[in-house]
């Protein structure tokens, strides 16, 4: 993203390092307990998990990709991928139902999701304007413009540091559900914990990228 100096392999590389095992640890995990079947589908799961919570006004729709399961607080739906949506395993039933436990934080008006939606429209228009902003200043000299950028680019890591508290919730949610409702026991309750606690090092991985990338521009603007 920037000048590759001693600091960017001493700060972001290791991160660097870090998401691409998240992301390779989330993935195989998936894959052993797609292999795991139970008895309900993934939406199936999410279904139950919402009405156990009391919703009934959420759809849930299929979509194409793998992985690509999210909630759409805009128009209250859960969409989930195809390896979810119709599948019989714990993967897909832990999947599921963290998106269901998205759905009943909006449901609630939760403080942390309340949060992150209101400042995507300053990180999504910010985070364009980093690199340029950057570049600018360091080519120019012009040192504001670093700055400049290191500010647009701070709301990006305050979003992906509130984005933790809600998918760590998220997650929580779905699994007391699990539990309780009696949608998995056992070994496949444990397996869509482990699921879930995977897929949230992802989150973990990207905001221990973006704060070293912070930091290093930061080092940047000192040099200058």
């Amino acid at each position: 993203m920037f000048f590759y100096d001693i600091w960017y392999f001493i700060l972001v590389v290791p991160a660097i390092i870090f998401c691409m095992w998240a992301q390779f640890r989330v993935k195989s995990t998936f894959g052993k307990f797609s292999e795991q079947r139970t008895g309900m589908t993934g939406a199936d799961a999410a279904r139950e998990v919402l009405r156990h919570a009391g919703l009934t006004d959420v759809r849930i729709e299929r979509i194409a990709g793998e992985l690509t399961d999210h909630f759409d607080p805009r128009e209250n739906v859960i969409r989930l991928s195809e390896s979810v949506h119709d599948a019989r395993t714990v993967a897909a039933v832990g999947v599921a139902a963290h998106e269901a436990g998205h759905a009943i934080q909006y449901a609630e008006n939760y403080s942390p999701m309340q949060v992150r939606a209101a400042i995507i429209p300053v990180t999504s228009f910010g985070s364009k304007l980093v690199t340029p902003l950057v570049l600018i200043g360091i080519f120019m000299g012009l040192t504001g413009f670093i700055y400049l950028g290191i500010i647009l680019f701070a709301s990006v890591v305050l979003f992906q540091l509130v984005t933790l508290p809600v998918e760590f919730n998220a997650s929580s949610r779905a699994i007391s559900i699990i539990d309780n409702a009696g949608i998995l026991t056992g070994y496949e309750s444990e397996g869509a914990r482990k699921v879930l606690n995977a897929a949230a090092l992802t989150y973990v991985g990207a905001l221990a990228l973006s704060l070293m990338q912070l930091i290093h521009m930061i080092t940047i603007a000192k040099r200058r």
